[in-house]
């Protein structure tokens, strides 16, 4: 995919969704980063439908660590992982109270330095919090930047390096939302949708699938 094409991808994507944001509900920055350290290897929907009573319980670090690990595991325990991920929120809440007053930081370190927390949840909240243009690559965007060729990569790092290096600047704060919308309804794993695809044109899989073989 050329410059050319990358700047018609993205300002068709623009065109139709205008305001993209995460699918997860939150109220606050800690909301929204305990909500993505739950999303681990589980799904917006499933995380949804735990957060609402775990947030009306313990809308803040403090009140997190007054629920303690058994509280949360109890509210989650739905989800993939989920005495681990209790164990993670509460200690992640009391680094939040200790280290940084019960506010999540805005600078990477800090937020990798959490425990749970990784290099895709910390691109998250930078960007969906603190407006940062990162780019959070998920198993949607790894595929959707090799399948299309927007920026091909055989692990998640170079893919994001790719990402940031190719996209125009005017796209950066919302282009982590338009691929992960595009790869979870539309580049989909199993069968891409590239006739209801809005930028099937520009792809190269779609060009590539129309070649004749040898």
């Amino acid at each position: 995919m050329n410059n050319h094409h990358i700047q018609l991808f993205f300002e068709r994507l623009r065109a139709a969704n205008p305001h993209p944001t995460t699918e997860l509900h939150y109220r606050s920055t800690f909301e929204l980063l305990i909500a993505v350290m739950l999303s681990a290897q589980s799904t917006d929907v499933s995380v949804n439908k735990v957060t609402p009573g775990l947030f009306a319980q313990a809308p803040t670090p403090r009140d997190m660590l007054r629920l303690g690990v058994d509280g949360v595991a109890d509210h989650i325990r739905t989800l993939g992982l989920f005495n681990s991920k209790a164990r993670h929120v509460v200690a992640t809440c009391q680094r939040l109270v200790d280290d940084y007053e019960g506010e999540v930081p805005d600078q990477r370190a800090a937020l990798e330095s959490l425990p749970g927390v990784g290099r895709k949840t910390a691109n998250v909240i930078l960007n969906t919090a603190f407006g940062q243009p990162t780019m959070a690559v998920d198993t949607h965007i790894f595929r959707v930047g090799n399948r299309t060729g927007l920026a091909p990569g055989r692990d998640v790092r170079a893919v994001e390096q790719g990402l940031l290096a190719r996209i125009p600047a005017e796209f950066m704060q919302d282009a982590h939302h338009w691929l992960i919308l595009h790869g979870r309804y539309t580049c989909t794993a199993r069968q891409p949708h590239c006739d209801r695809c809005l930028v099937s044109d520009l792809c190269d899989y779609r060009r590539n699938a129309s070649q004749p073989s040898d």
